[in-house]
């Protein structure tokens, strides 16, 4: 893989889960972090952790997407990655029970973040002459799962503006890839379980991959290697993916 080292990244949702392992694998790799998330308490250890930037705030608001893009490239002069990742499974209840007010919380933060993240660092991607923004995004873009209309909605959604910055940006030097984990060993796997609503929720723990090697998959769709994929996914899934990265079966 090329080298991370001083590369500037933004991770949202860095606070747990697949943000904070890919802020810590990140690190390890000499990126230079802004780590974005809801809770300033959990960030201020991460970035104690990482040497990372703390930027508490809530993707779902534009103006905190903005600003956390801002002060990142006036402390360090660029903005060479954005990590879209925080995301929420929340709504999970059939579509005539759902809370109106919940659902859209999810479309809030799961698709329009992905989209004020993409709005925040373009001019400033394109006036470098390049950057690359992955999106954390899920097999329910493709697949509906009973209980999940605002998470497979809103991954469908966030996959097609992955595409659309491709599409309008590609020439400007802009890498834009989506990332389908699978199912990884999370906090919010832990509350699909307890749900029990759908086949998901009924696997067994030791099927779900470490958050580990998403952060090992997003390192690698940082480089050239990954070009292939552009405008595109990359599925953790795919047996052919993982043996590329040298990740297990």
């Amino acid at each position: 893989m090329n080298s991370l080292s001083g590369k500037v990244v933004l991770v949202t949702g860095a606070g747990r889960g697949i943000g904070a392992a890919t802020a810590r694998h990140f690190a390890q790799a000499g990126a230079v972090l802004g780590l974005m998330a809801r809770s300033a308490a959990t960030l201020a250890d991460l970035a104690a952790e990482t040497g990372g930037l703390a930027l508490p705030g809530d993707v779902s608001d534009p103006g905190a997407m903005t600003d956390a893009v801002a002060r990142l490239v006036d402390r360090h002069g660029r903005l060479d990655v954005l990590i879209n990742n925080a995301g929420v499974i929340d709504p999970i209840a059939p579509l005539e029970a759902a809370d109106p007010e919940e659902w859209g919380r999810a479309i809030d933060i799961n698709l329009k973040g992905v989209f004020h993240g993409f709005r925040a660092v373009l001019p400033v991607m394109r006036a470098q002459g390049g950057g690359t923004v992955l999106t954390v995004g899920s097999g329910a873009a493709h697949n509906p799962q009973e209980g999940w209309s605002a998470y497979c909605a809103s991954k469908a959604g966030a996959l097609m503006l992955t595409r659309a910055a491709d599409l309008e940006y590609r020439g400007d030097g802009i890498r834009a890839i989506s990332l389908s984990p699978g199912t990884v060993a999370t906090d919010m796997q832990r509350r699909i379980r307890h749900s029990g609503v759908n086949p998901v929720s009924r696997l067994d723990w030791e099927v779900h991959v470490p958050p580990e090697w998403p952060a090992r998959a997003l390192e690698w769709m940082c480089t050239s290697d990954a070009d292939a994929w552009l405008g595109d996914e990359v599925s953790l899934r795919d047996p052919a993916i993982r043996a590329r990265l040298g990740l297990g079966a």
